[in-house]
């Protein structure tokens, strides 16, 4: 694999698209914030030419120059693609953000690629999201090797680390987590740190010496070999045990000398094969030289042991009314199926959409079919199933700021598309005529409430469009338009994912808006059982205004609604008029009698009444009716009712108890809990909604990023009166 002859780019320079499907390499980089992905993707790019000693991009720009929000924040919060070539295969290289708000642009990322990458820090180890990733990839299949970085910091240690990923990621084999190569460090410095110089092959037994900053191969000493005999016989025995080949163990116990070129092909097919996954170092050029550490050996496990997209099985595809449709995998003469895994807004050209294309070719300019899946059941406003015929700009490759046009796009690769203006994330491209969706892909729901509202009457004019665009971009926020509270919530993923938003919202849309306090939907009931009379009379010329009313308000159990019944006898009320008081009633409850939230779970007799022969009529009876029903209340107890939320939170065992004991104290009730595998617990608890406003921020700092959590509506219930009164003197002081 790495283990060969010095290699060198085969087209270094522009990335243009390949020719066929064999030919492409989707890669997608995974790991925490401050693991150092970006700079692996620099450091790829420059050892295969395609950006020059400055990291610059020969028609101008950089490798990194991605989003102004990234530069002001200081860490990737967007996926982004970054095209190489090498050895006349091209890669896909897709960096991902590793802060965990910004988990639907991996999500992304894992959808268009065919391998991972997962890259490690050798100075603060393996995080818990990190593994969580890692457990979505095997469920999967996804085929995986690991990357050490930072080998130049003091307390840096590839054997150490090597270990850790070996118990982290390799469960019940760790012997299929092994390191390729071991590091060749140079002459100790006066603080006593060896700078790692170079590599040394397990397999070929050669060192590879980059202290030049080109990629030098050289024979060890005889002192050297010794050093790496353990690790190199582990290494040969866990490729054997994940051979196809079942009579190369026998062989190999038998005391026969295997190849150096059989266990290279064994070890391509195994990480394929998603079976075993090995782990390798790198780090960037120093000064000007061209070629980091480890660049050579990783650009070539991912030419000749990451699988091709043709050993993709593709997401299933319907027809768009919901039959199954079979594909030829990965075939660039069939029917044109693609997918928008980006959605971007750029300055100039507008709308611009990351694509994968999974069967047939994308040519720029011709007509193609939109499908979006509905996403209602989720509660996304403006994300309606949807389909349109719309015509496709042009094709490009991006490369930092800069798109290089291309003139096709294969199956198996991906491109920029322009002038998508009806496509979302997510979203099927096929052909007019032979319309087709794909299955969506898993996305976590957001939990975070962002309450806005426009800062002047200007940005009110604009705040839709750029809400409906920024959701459109984003799949893994949330617009809600509350019928109840009349507020507008973003629903975000954590903290830095709403502070994205807003600058979004603020320099790409031009739109300013403040957040204010969410409100939840509280409602109203009466606690005892009382009556109203509602005395509606007014004389003023022509007709005048007569009806009254009595009524009697009891309440009903959780759930039930209103309940309007008729009791009146002899006629009080005539007949026509009863529907208009239970019609002023239901209305007055919508409004509320107390403190402005809709009542509900009372039961609301008609009792008795008067008319006037001229004067009454349906609005006067509509009036008496709320004005008995506020009567009623004026001389009730009324409870104010809170929404419960039923809540599940999926934790390591070794962060149960505090989860549990900062759900009861956020007035939760835990309903039991369930052991599920790779050691976690599903709890199951009741909790009030005013209470977990922020639970998705104060979950992840209480488990320190490694449990997940949903919620759904329950009921409504009675709050406690201290509570509520803290609620009153709340909202009376803030009005």
């Amino acid at each position: 694999m790495g283990d060969k002859a010095n290699a060198h780019p085969g087209a270094a320079g522009r990335a243009t698209a390949a020719d066929q499907p064999a030919s492409v390499r989707n890669v997608v980089l995974v790991g925490h914030s401050g693991s150092g992905k970006t700079t692996l993707v620099e450091a790829l790019a420059l050892t295969t030419g395609a950006v020059n000693r400055a990291g610059r991009v020969e028609d101008g720009g950089t490798v990194s120059d991605y989003d102004e929000i990234e530069h002001r924040q200081q860490r990737s919060v967007q996926l982004s693609l970054v095209p190489v070539e090498w050895n006349g295969y091209k890669i896909n290289l897709l960096d991902t953000p590793g802060y965990a708000d910004f988990v639907g642009e991996l999500r992304a990322g894992l959808r268009a690629a065919d391998a991972a990458l997962f890259v490690v820090s050798a100075s603060d180890g393996v995080d818990g999201s990190t593994r969580m990733v890692w457990e979505e990839c095997a469920a999967v299949g996804m085929p995986r090797a690991i990357v050490v970085t930072h080998l130049e910091s003091a307390r840096a240690n590839f054997e150490d680390m090597t270990r850790l990923c070996a118990e982290t990621f390799g469960g019940d084999d760790p012997d299929a987590v092994l390191p390729l190569y071991l590091p060749l460090h140079g002459p100790q410095a006066p603080d006593g740190h060896a700078p790692v110089t170079g590599l040394i092959g397990l397999l070929s037994q050669k060192l590879f010496d980059y202290s030049s900053g080109e990629r030098k191969e050289s024979e060890p000493g005889e002192d050297q070999l010794p050093l790496i005999e353990e690790a190199r016989n582990r290494l040969i025995e866990g490729i054997i045990s994940e051979s196809e080949d079942e009579t190369l163990m026998d062989r190999y116990l038998a005391g026969e000398v295997i190849d150096v070129a059989t266990l290279i092909e064994d070890l391509e097919r195994a990480v394929a094969r998603g079976v075993f996954f090995p782990v390798l170092a790198a780090a960037p050029a120093a000064g000007g030289a061209r070629q980091g550490l480890g660049t050579v050996e990783l650009l070539d496990l991912v030419t000749r042991g990451f699988p091709t997209p043709l050993e993709r099985e593709a997401p299933r595809v319907t027809t768009v009314d919901g039959k199954p449709r079979e594909l030829k995998l990965c075939d660039p003469d069939g029917p044109l199926v693609a997918e928008v895994v980006k959605t971007s807004s750029d300055p100039y050209v507008g709308r611009v959409s990351l694509v994968r294309v999974f069967s047939g070719t994308l040519h720029p300019d011709e007509t193609v079919h939109v499908s979006g899946h509905g996403l209602a059941d989720r509660g996304h406003e403006g994300r309606a199933l949807h389909e349109a015929d719309e015509r496709i700009g042009a094709l490009s490759a991006p490369f930092g700021k800069q798109q290089r046009v291309l003139t096709h796009c294969i199956a198996g690769d991906l491109a920029c598309v322009a002038k998508l203006g009806r496509a979302e994330t997510g979203d099927t491209l096929s052909a007019k005529n032979d319309p087709l969706l794909m299955e969506p892909w898993e996305m976590p729901d957001p939990l975070l409430p962002l309450a806005i509202q426009a800062h002047s009457k200007a940005d009110e004019d604009k705040l839709s469009q750029g809400l409906s665009r920024l959701v459109a971009e984003d799949p893994t926020m949330r617009l809600e338009q509350n019928q109840d509270t009349h507020q507008v919530v973003l629903w975000c993923l954590g903290e830095a994912h709403a502070d994205v938003a807003l600058e979004r919202l603020r320099n790409r849309y031009g739109v300013q808006v403040d957040v204010v306090p969410h409100k939840v939907s509280l409602r109203e009931t009466f606690a005892v059982r009382s009556a109203g009379r509602g005395r509606h009379v007014k004389q003023s010329g022509g007709h005048g205004q007569y009806a009254i009313c009595e009524i009697e308000v009891e309440p009903l159990p959780g759930g039930s609604g209103i309940e309007f019944v008729d009791k009146v006898v002899g006629g009080a009320v005539p007949r026509q008029f009863i529907p208009s008081v239970e019609k002023g009633v239901r209305a007055q409850a919508a409004k509320g009698v107390a403190a402005g939230h809709p009542l509900l779970d009372i039961r609301v007799t008609l009792l008795d009444g008067k008319a006037h022969s001229v004067d009454s009529s349906d609005a006067a009876f509509q009036t008496a009716g709320a004005l008995a029903l506020r009567e009623a209340a004026a001389d009730a107890k009324i409870h104010l009712l809170e929404p419960v939320a039923e809540v599940t939170v999926l934790v390591g065992d070794d962060y149960v108890g505090a989860v549990m004991s900062d759900l009861s104290g956020r007035r939760g009730r835990v309903l039991g809990t369930e052991q599920t595998s790779g050691g976690r617990t599903l709890v199951r608890a009741e909790v009030p909604e005013l209470e977990i406003g922020r639970y998705a921020v104060d979950l992840r700092s209480l488990s320190h990023g490694t449990a997940r959590f949903s919620r759904s509506y329950a009921r409504h219930e009675p709050m406690p009166p201290q509570v509520a009164e803290r609620l009153r003197e709340k909202v009376g002081s803030i009005s």
